[in-house]
């Protein structure tokens, strides 16, 4: 049978095709092996099997073992052993730069209250020195005011002064006017002024 044929024959199960390869290969061994499956047991429980499936377990033992304790587990071994050196490294290293950020965040907090405090004492000095400064142009201005108050005070007093002195010779004149029109005499400004004044 070619391999055409096989493929032609897809439809069929895969044990129908298995078999038709077979027997295209050696037709003799097929009809060998089903005779022999219907006359024996199943060779790993066979007794007669035993001393050689012993002796290659336990060379295919002692190669596991070998390969095993010499070559795999070492570097199993070695490989959790490096990861085990490389995450105490980790974990270590990331404590210093925690600590690390602490610190920082400490000093930070120390220069921002540190900045708080001369922000507070500018102020300070500054509301004081402000203070100072308006006090003393209040007393310059209070000192100028009252100057000027008593400049004014002055004037006032002297126009005062000369009004009075204005207002008896207005007066004198005034009542001398008043008489000479009333009366139709002539009466003298000496007269008058000391008439008002003894009033």
């Amino acid at each position: 049978m070619t391999f055409m044929t096989l493929l032609s024959n897809l439809t069929l199960p895969v044990s129908d095709i298995v078999m038709m390869a077979a027997a295209a290969a050696a037709p003799d061994d097929v009809l060998n092996m089903e005779h022999h499956e219907a006359s024996a047991s199943f060779p790993p429980f066979d007794p007669q099997y035993f001393a050689g499936q012993i002796f290659w377990l336990l060379i295919s033992f002692a190669i596991l073992y070998f390969m095993l304790s010499r070559v795999f587990l070492p570097r199993i071994g070695q490989t959790l052993e490096e990861r085990s050196n490389r995450i105490a490294d980790d974990l270590d290293t990331a404590a210093q730069m925690q600590a690390q950020a602490e610190d920082a965040s400490k000093s930070y907090e120390r220069s921002l209250s540190d900045a708080r405090a001369k922000a507070h004492n500018v102020a300070e000095s500054t509301r004081a020195s402000v203070d100072a400064e308006l006090a003393k142009e209040m007393a310059e201005a209070d000192a100028l005011a009252e100057k000027q108050s008593e400049l004014a005070e002055t004037r006032i007093r002297k126009i005062r002064t000369e009004a009075m002195a204005n207002i008896d010779s207005i007066a004198a004149d005034v009542a001398q006017a008043a008489i000479e029109a009333v009366s139709g005499k002539k009466m003298t400004a000496a007269a008058v002024t000391k008439a008002i004044k003894a009033r």
